[in-house]
């Protein structure tokens, strides 16, 4: 990484939160073994804490039992629902954990699943970190994720273009590759909220990524040799061609060890339906199958 995208990615990651989030993000550090919380989503643009907000939060190592720690390898990150009251206020949160070593690999693109260096290469920051060693190795790894999105947008995207043009590219393709349920279009929506930002990290993230490019009047245009476009080519497809499957089994994985699921789902049906459901010890042991038997009491409540 150059010094240009470190002082980018440094500049992002310092972005200030408020206090009540920051004493989340040290909670849950505590609470999981964490070397570093990241914070990320629509509440670190608009500051809305009425919500879900979305944290990751980076450790030395898996932990849980052998089968959790199994699955950490191959199917990470593991999710969890946490509510923390500060000062008088309930925060919620749906909480990303995984090892800041895979977390590392991820962002460099070693693996098939696109997910990590997509998420990261949008708008995060370090909001709680244990010391200075492993607050550089969280930039490097934002820079990473950059680097590694960029080289994938060059190949997606057209032969030349405004930077928006790759970044709707590689969204829109990660979408499909990792079956998302997104609405069209959803790809511009995420990057609307801060246009400049993202014509201003291609350039920078082709530099670092060495992807030579020329610039005139606000079009781009990368200039991969053909090896390194047949390459990056050929890997993309390989993503493509795992990418359901692997999303498949993420979620079959999530269903059977998302800790706090029930909690999680009722607060959402409350949220959206506004038909409150009791939270049973039952029901929290068993999120998958009380699913059914919640769904039917709603729509009854609904029907009525």
């Amino acid at each position: 990484m150059n010094a240009r995208l470190r002082s980018f990615v440094e500049r992002e990651l310092a972005t200030p939160v408020s206090a009540p989030i920051a004493g989340m993000a040290a909670q849950l550090a505590a609470t999981l073994g964490g070397r570093a919380v990241l914070f990320y989503g629509s509440a670190l643009r608009t500051g809305d804490m009425d919500g879900v907000l979305d944290f990751y939060v980076l450790t030395d190592r898996a932990r849980g039992s052998p089968l959790r720690r199994l699955g950490m390898r191959w199917l990470w990150p593991d999710v969890s629902f946490h509510e923390v009251i500060i000062d008088g206020v309930t925060l919620r949160a749906k909480v990303a954990t995984m090892p800041l070593a895979t977390f590392e690999k991820a962002t460099r693109g070693s693996f098939i699943d696109t997910t990590i260096w997509t998420r990261f290469v949008q708008p995060s920051a370090l909001v709680w970190c244990a010391d200075e060693a492993t607050e550089s190795r969280v930039v490097g790894a934002i820079g990473d994720a950059a680097i590694t999105a960029a080289r994938f947008a060059a190949v997606l995207g057209p032969e030349r273009g405004a930077p928006r043009e790759y970044w709707q590219a590689l969204f829109r393709e990660t979408y499909r590759a990792e079956m998302r349920v997104e609405a069209p279009g959803r790809e511009q929506q995420i990057l609307v909220y801060d246009p400049a930002r993202y014509e201003t990290l291609l350039p920078i993230a082709w530099d670092a990524g060495e992807v030579a490019h020329s610039a005139e009047a606000g079009i781009v245009a990368p200039q991969l040799p053909f090896a390194t476009y047949r390459a990056l080519s050929q890997a993309w497809l390989v993503r493509v061609r795992a990418g359901k499957a692997l999303n498949i089994a993420r979620l079959i994985k999530a269903a059977f060890t998302f800790d706090g699921a029930a909690r999680y789902g009722l607060w959402k049906v409350q949220r959206h339906t506004g038909i409150s459901v009791e939270l049973t010890p039952w029901r929290e042991a068993h999120p998958v199958m009380a699913a059914p038997a919640v769904l039917w009491r709603v729509m009854r409540a609904r029907a009525s």
